[in-house]
């Protein structure tokens, strides 16, 4: 099983401990030579593909709402060939579900493993980040080995998962409301433009532009679980299926002793 040895890690350094709760206990299941952990519980693996799904929709329907190349012509019911009025329906669908699946995603970092979430606060955080940059830049490093998500991809999950998402919540919420200013929900949204710039203009392309910048972080995303599954053998790519990822047994074993 030398195969499962990670193929750039430097230095055997602890396991990190950037996050909101390392007492959390873990389960793992014994292996030769190695330990499966149970790293991504049910609940985080329904959170990551109910995302995928509904941001797929919001990108393939907020690109045809932006640029509709395309509409109906069929001479029938509007109901029934009103080609904007659809994509819309499935764009506002798709964003009432990423709301939910973000909120419940939220409530699941406070009653997950310690896996389920990561603490920015501590100044081990950032000096993992440094640490994990230079690893990617194969300059010397301390970085330590992670079961779980790297403190760079942590970082990366706060900016677009974290920020990005309330920046396109509030900008598409204040947008879907802005023709009932005088509603509650219109009401809940009329600060939003004070933050974002002050017009619907400004506020659209905040929206657009953050957009863009989930679909470049889905790419890169994709890209580095490949990576990391390639090079570490440790089941990245099913784990996410699985919820395991197996690990030697060598660079688990003081965090496995710990949860004991």
């Amino acid at each position: 099983m030398s195969d499962l040895m990670p193929a750039q890690h430097h230095t055997h350094e602890p396991n990190s401990e950037s996050t909101f709760h390392p007492e959390r206990k873990i389960e793992y299941k014994e292996a030769k030579n190695a330990v499966k952990v149970y790293v991504w519980e049910l609940p985080v693996r329904v959170f990551h593909w109910i995302n995928v799904l509904a941001i797929i929709l919001l990108m393939i329907t907020g690109m045809y709402i932006g640029n509709p190349l395309v509409g109906s012509n069929v001479q029938e019911e509007a109901y029934y060939s009103f080609l904007m009025g659809w994509v819309r329906y499935i764009h506002f669908f798709a964003a009432f579900l990423f709301t939910i699946n973000l909120f419940y995603r939220l409530f699941w970092a406070f009653i997950g493993n310690k896996y389920a979430t990561s603490n920015p606060f501590r100044l081990i955080f950032w000096k993992e980040v440094w640490e994990t940059i230079k690893f990617y830049l194969f300059l010397k490093n301390k970085k330590p080995h992670y079961v779980g998500h790297n403190t760079l991809a942590q970082l990366s999950y706060w900016i677009f998962i974290g920020l990005g998402s309330w920046v396109m919540l509030l900008t598409g919420y204040y947008m879907y409301f802005e023709p009932q200013p005088e509603s509650f929900w219109g009401k809940l949204f009329v600060w939003v433009p004070a933050v974002f710039g002050g017009d619907s203009y400004t506020i659209r392309s905040w929206h657009h532009l953050v957009a863009w910048a989930f679909m470049l972080f889905m790419v890169i995303h994709i890209y580095m679980a490949f990576r990391d599954d390639y090079l570490e053998r440790n089941g990245t790519m099913s784990s996410i299926f699985t919820g395991y990822k197996t690990e030697p047994k060598e660079l688990v074993g003081d965090e496995k002793d710990e949860t004991k």
